[in-house]
């Protein structure tokens, strides 16, 4: 009985933010590189500097965890690539609307 209290007490814990941000180039060959990663404070910082210059945020849990287990200035592995074409693809999208 004391395990399930445990893990009942962990799972209502509140969560840690997690971020990461990606650097991508439409023109260039280039994969998408991990240009910022963290967890806590520091991820709260990646997203107010993101929000001070209007970068377009995304939220995908499954994704930020595997993106912040890579090193940065590492370009995204190509089992990441469908989903992060997705997210490349809500970005066009938001920017789009904004310029119009």
């Amino acid at each position: 009985m004391k395990n399930n209290a445990y893990f009942n007490a962990r799972r209502n814990a509140p969560e840690v933010p997690v971020a990461a941000a990606l650097h991508y180039d439409p023109e260039g060959s280039d994969a998408p590189e991990i240009v910022a990663t963290g967890r806590g404070l520091t991820a709260e910082a990646i997203l107010a500097i993101a929000r001070e210059h209007n970068i377009a945020l995304h939220q995908d849990a499954g994704l930020v965890e595997a993106l912040s287990r890579l090193d940065v200035g590492t370009l995204i592995p190509r089992e990441l690539y469908a989903v992060v074409a997705e997210v490349l693809a809500f970005v066009y999208l938001v920017d789009a609307e904004a310029a119009r």
